[in-house]
């Protein structure tokens, strides 16, 4: 196992759609990227959307096969995983995807001022006893105010009563705008979706698979902050 995680880590270093930076980057504000994720590494206009915490990049991938005019980046620090998805969009030859190895803690030394436009958090940590560290507390949505878009979605996918709820609640307290939200995707709202939405919902992360096997119910809000 260790043997094939040092495989994984030496051949994503070789992949130029996998960026690593180091703590200089993240303690010097001055991150090569930063405001130039269009410009320099898609070379293109279109928008960007983020996954973080992607696991094995699942959504990224997915949702770039669907949007080739969009671009994606997955955000993780486990590189392991996360060489399954970057080897996927590698062998595909995906110029839409790319992949950002770092702790979500630091997500806003990465990206400029309305560089990004929508968000996904998928199968996020719930953090039963770190309120504070849970992805859509106030401390993290700050930080995503700092390069996400005036309007720009927010999508909340979990198997976790703990995270759903606390999303809920603080969607209401903090006067986000709710778009959608559900209990149960598949047993209550997918049916009525449109066919486009019900497809980019139906995507699966390996998490996902697990946790529905074991009679989890999957929820899903989608929201805007100010």
């Amino acid at each position: 196992m260790a043997k094939r995680k040092l495989e994984r880590f030496a051949a994503m270093k070789t992949f130029d759609h996998v960026v690593e930076p180091t703590m200089e980057d993240i303690k010097s504000g001055n991150f090569h990227l930063k405001g130039k994720w269009r410009s320099e590494f898609f070379k293109n206009e279109n928008p960007i959307v983020l996954e973080l915490g992607c696991g094995k990049g699942e959504y990224a991938v997915g949702l770039a096969k669907r949007y080739p005019n969009k671009n994606y980046i997955g955000v993780d620090i486990k590189g392991a995983r996360m060489f399954i998805g970057a080897r996927e969009a590698l062998n595909a030859n995906m110029q839409n995807v790319g992949f950002l190895r770092t702790r979500i803690d630091f997500i806003d030394a990465f990206f400029a001022e309305n560089e990004i436009d929508e968000i996904w958090l998928t199968f996020s940590d719930p953090q039963p006893a770190k309120p504070r560290k849970r992805l859509t507390s106030e401390l993290f949505i700050n930080r995503y105010r700092k390069f996400l878009k005036p309007g720009g979605i927010v999508h909340v996918k979990t198997d976790s009563d703990i995270l759903f709820e606390f999303t809920e609640e603080e969607i209401q307290e903090k006067k986000y705008t709710p778009i959608q939200s559900t209990w149960d995707l598949y047993g209550e709202l997918i049916e009525n979706l449109d066919e486009e939405t019900r497809e980019i919902l139906d995507i699966k992360t390996h998490y996902e698979t697990l946790f529905s096997a074991k009679g989890f119910k999957i929820k899903y809000s989608k929201f805007l902050i100010h």
